[in-house]
């Protein structure tokens, strides 16, 4: 039983419009992208991971009388919102796209992770360096936060102030000097014309210039500096506008009623977290799923949601897999339970540790539920030997963070059904917590002769014998 103290639902700001007109403002904005993946689910081949290969954007243009740049960022937009979900080169609907007209959640979830996506959606400038780009992309929800509290249009110069005194505590943060001349896009050339192959600025001990020739001041650095995160933040909100979570003014910015829902939704879910007893939003990943493990299904997801919600999806994602190759069994579990409400965004990543033996079973299962096989019957995709390594699993996490009482009844999950054969697959598994686990059910289980049976197991495992 969880203790955590629950609190009533907060309400939206007052002028929010009810959640069937921001639906329906969602599927406004992704009118096109589910006209594509209608006619994606239904076309042969229509493409892989890749772009809409060129003869399958021909004919969807035609098909749906759009342009081809209509089409390919419909495509796009598809993708990321789970409305097309891709196996190989088959294009198939995604759970979002058949509950789209029924089901006002799923569209405004889709629309969130599309939302998510924005800086996938518009293309960074060319020429910009991958750190600018990344630290801006970090820095952009406390430009949102300031358009969200002030429920209103928003100068762009206050919105640039904000970027970049946000870029500049970042760097600071990670003891980093600022980018200045190194940012690639506004760096001046040599006097000669030339230009490192590879395009990085000039090393260290390239030779000093003349002394008649003045140093570059800290000034023009600045300009620089300044120069670069207007471009940035034009980029940004653009991109957001694109995504329809913002509308663009003469010198100002504006939230539409679905970018300001989705900001209030993320701030609200960053409160929670940081009132919860843990404070599990500050928490690593490891920290943060012990944290939950005591919690109900329901306030645990809270928990997760908003951990997620504080940090960007790529690096939540990277985290929680990373704890997940780790040898607590109760933390794999787990993570693959925060990873089911990222959702669509992790499928790559999750697909990528398939072949990963520890992760396997959990990574199997977290696909098939993603593809809409309801979680009771998803067991059944797995091998006699994946499901077995997965009850070890499970035991192995009991066992260490469990009571004796649940170890025992773990056994009644195996899929052998009977104890003598469970154990003759248990020995051939491999599982490298084998050992421990049987040590842990022979200790516990009151049945004298079972308990033999399963040491004996144990010393087999042990000694290697058969």
């Amino acid at each position: 039983m969880s203790t955590r103290r629950t609190r009533p639902a907060p309400r939206p700001p007052e002028g929010t419009p009810p959640r069937t007109e921001l639906a329906r403002q969602a599927r406004a904005v992704l009118a096109d992208a589910v006209r594509i993946a209608h006619w994606a689910a239904g076309a042969p081949a229509p493409g892989s991971s890749a772009p809409l290969a060129a003869q399958a954007l021909e004919r969807a243009a035609t098909a749906l009388e759009l342009s081809p740049a209509q089409v390919r960022a419909g495509w796009d937009r598809a993708r990321l919102a789970g409305l097309i979900e891709l196996h190989g080169d088959t294009a198939r609907p995604g759970w979002r796209l058949r509950a789209w007209d029924r089901d006002d959640s799923a569209v405004l979830r889709g629309w969130v992770a599309l939302f998510d996506a924005w800086s996938l959606v518009h293309a960074a400038p060319e020429g910009i360096e991958t750190g600018a780009v990344a630290e801006a992309v970090e820095a952009v929800p406390q430009v949102l936060s300031l358009l969200q509290l002030s429920a209103g249009p928003v100068p762009v110069p206050a919105l640039l102030d904000l970027l970049a005194q946000r870029i500049a505590e970042l760097q600071e943060e990670r003891c980093e000097v600022p980018y200045g001349t190194g940012r690639a896009a506004l760096e001046s050339a040599p006097a000669d014309g030339s230009a490192p192959a590879d395009g990085r600025p000039a090393p260290a001990q390239a030779p000093a210039a003349p002394a008649s020739t003045p140093a570059p001041s800290a000034d023009r650095s600045t300009d620089r500096n300044a120069d670069l995160d207007a471009l940035l933040l034009d980029w940004a909100l653009e991109g957001l506008a694109a995504v329809g979570a913002l509308t663009l003014g003469n010198g100002h910015a504006t939230l539409t009623p679905l970018g300001n829902w989705a900001v209030w939704v993320k701030l609200e879910q960053i409160c929670v977290a940081a009132q919860s007893p843990a404070g599990n939003i500050e928490q690593s990943a490891a920290d943060m799923l012990l944290g939950c493990a005591r919690l109900t299904p329901g306030p645990a997801r809270d928990e997760y949601r908003a951990w997620l919600a504080a940090r960007t999806v790529g690096s939540a994602v990277a985290e929680l897999l990373a704890v997940a190759r780790g040898e607590d069994a109760l933390l794999r579990g787990l993570a693959f339970e925060a990873l089911r409400v990222v959702g669509a965004p992790a499928e790559p990543e999750v697909r990528a540790v398939v072949d990963h033996p520890s992760l396997r079973p959990y990574a199997l299962l977290w696909l098939a539920e993603y593809e809409g096989v309801d979680p009771d019957d998803a067991q059944e995709i797995l091998s006699r030997e994946e499901a077995t390594w997965l009850w070890v699993d499970t035991a192995a996490a009991v066992a260490d963070h469990g009571e004796t009482g649940l170890l025992v009844r773990h056994l009644d999950s195996a899929v052998q059904g009977t104890v003598p054969a469970l154990l003759d697959e248990v020995r051939a598994v491999g599982h490298p917590r084998t050992v421990q686990v049987l040590v842990a059910l022979a200790a516990a289980h009151p049945d004298p002769a079972l308990a033999k049976a399963v040491r004996r197991a144990a010393f087999q495992v042990h000694t290697g014998g058969a």
